[in-house]
């Protein structure tokens, strides 16, 4: 493994892949995650790949919970509502973006790393009681083809569910996002259909992040948004690209165009976008960008989180700016982007971003949450634009100042009067800073300001229950507005049950 590390800085990434997979065969089954590659691809994929291989055959589930399903009533406000399990008990599932129907607040949509769908290992959940209850369907794959997980989830606004991931062969060639939607809310999708192939001849698409025009005054109404990391073909020298690119499509689904926002030449890499759309139809959108440390991986180190953004949908971008600059966790050998202390969990530093599209006092107004590593424990942070997106304040904390334990995973939306909602995964309630728990907090000034940070888990995690044995839980959290209310609505990893599932809760304001 000495000889692998010292390898793992120098090759294509889509080579170190396969690459590990040929060091650790093994005639006997690993009861843990083994340490990643230093890869620059997510471990999502990476993960995914050594599963569809048999090289990380699941670990037996026994005993679990059959639902973790709070019931109780949120009234009278404020108020934390009950939480409710969305996906099915058994094997893992993580990484946990959600949506809500713009026509329609009480039908939401929910994804997850699924690895009890064994051939895409991409769970989709719906409601239609504002997150009450949950149904459960696994993506399919192109023909021949497996599934590498990295859900994604939208509405538009006629009323069509989309949900997106990575399809590609076992040897990471031949990838592509592919999609389905559904007219029915979940009850029945299409087959999937290719939506954005490599921009690099041979190349491998990573990452992708769906974002729907649904604000109703746009030129753009109803046009799908796929932001998407692009990387290279083997065989490669260390000097490998990756790229963030944007795809686009004005007839849902039926055709695509793809425009390249930005292109990295290592050691620096583009990884983890997220996309944003304001009411004039402006695409937003956000990626890290890093630099790899003497060729070992970016964590530990200062990153870039920047903006790009095309006022013509999605046909051109604007040059790039940064939005701020953050320290990346440590890593811990495995982990490219650095770890989740006292454990070997990956991190990623997603920039997500939200616009306040209401006609309130900071109308247009744009904002990004992020984790900065202050050098002992990882800080959710929150940036802001009044300039659409030319410049950015200062990062204001989201937690107060007596909690230094870990605060990760944050996600962001803004609600239709203009309320910040910022969501996380925070330790404070562990004095050994390893559980965690979902919390919230609400800005209405503008993102001046979080004054109430709010505990949404009615029990904590511990993260070496996530499956894995504390090595893998996804790259992501999410949250969305619902009715009645409004109310934030939160998803997230979670393992009460005994293994990672993908939990949802939230709060209600007054």
């Amino acid at each position: 493994m000495k000889a692998f590390a010292r390898l793992a800085g120098c090759c294509n990434p889509i080579a170190l892949a396969l690459l590990y997979v040929t060091l650790t065969t093994s005639a006997q089954a690993p009861k843990h995650l083994p340490a990643l590659p230093l890869s620059p691809i997510s471990s999502t994929v990476l993960v995914a790949q050594m599963t569809h291989s048999g090289r990380l055959p699941l670990p037996a589930i026994e005993g679990l919970l059959k639902s973790t399903t709070i019931s109780g009533s949120c009234t009278p406000t404020p108020c934390v509502l009950p939480n409710v399990q969305a996906s099915e008990v058994g094997a893992p599932v993580n990484e946990t973006p959600l949506v809500s129907n713009p026509r329609n607040k009480t039908q939401l949509l929910a994804g997850g790393n699924d690895f009890n769908c064994a051939s895409s290992m991409l769970g989709f959940y719906t409601s239609s009681n504002s997150g009450s209850t949950w149904t459960h369907t696994c993506m399919g794959t192109l023909p021949g083809q497996v599934g590498l997980g990295h859900p994604g989830v939208g509405y538009d606004r006629l009323n069509t569910a989309y949900a997106i991931g990575i399809d590609a062969n076992l040897d990471l060639s031949g990838s592509s996002i592919v999609f389905e939607k559904s007219t029915n809310n979940g009850a029945t999708w299409t087959s999937p259909a290719v939506a954005v192939t490599p921009t690099i001849s041979g190349g491998f698409t990573d990452k992708p992040w769906l974002q729907i025009d649904t604000n109703p005054g746009s030129p753009h109404l109803n046009t799908l948004y796929i932001s998407v990391t692009q990387f290279d073909s083997p065989p490669s020298t260390q000097f490998f690209q990756s790229q963030i690119s944007v795809s686009n499509s004005r007839d849902h689904g039926k055709t695509w165009s793809t425009a390249t926002v930005d292109t990295a030449l290592f050691p620096d890499v583009d990884q983890f976008s997220d996309l944003a759309i304001d009411t004039s139809g402006t695409v937003y959108v956000s990626w890290m960008r890093c630099t790899s440390f003497a060729q070992i991986g970016c964590g530990g180190t200062t990153a870039s989180l920047m903006v790009s953004k095309s006022r013509d949908s999605g046909n051109t971008w604007s040059s790039p700016v940064v939005l701020a600059a953050v320290n990346l966790a440590p890593g811990c050998g495995s982990s490219f982007y650095g770890c989740l202390p006292n454990t070997s969990e990956p991190v990623s530093e997603i920039p997500a971003m939200g616009v306040d599209n209401s006609g309130g006092s900071f109308a247009g107004r744009l904002y990004a949450v992020m984790y900065n590593w202050t050098g002992t424990f990882m800080q959710v942070q929150v940036s802001s634009s009044t300039d659409h997106g030319a410049t950015w304040g200062s990062p204001v904390t989201v937690a107060p100042p007596t909690a230094t334990n870990d605060q990760f995973f944050p996600w962001l939306s803004v609600s239709k009067d203009g309320t910040v909602g910022v969501t996380w995964l925070d330790r404070r309630n562990d004095p050994n800073n390893v559980s965690y728990e979902a919390f919230a907090s609400l800005s209405s000034d503008g993102g001046t300001t979080f004054p109430v940070n709010i505990d949404l888990s009615s029990a904590p995690s511990n993260p070496f229950n996530d499956g894995f044995g504390g090595g893998f839980m996804g790259d992501n959290t999410g949250n969305t507005w619902v009715n009645p209310g409004p109310a934030l609505r939160a998803s997230w990893t979670d393992t009460r049950s005994g293994v990672a599932q993908n939990e949802t809760g939230g709060y209600r304001p007054e």
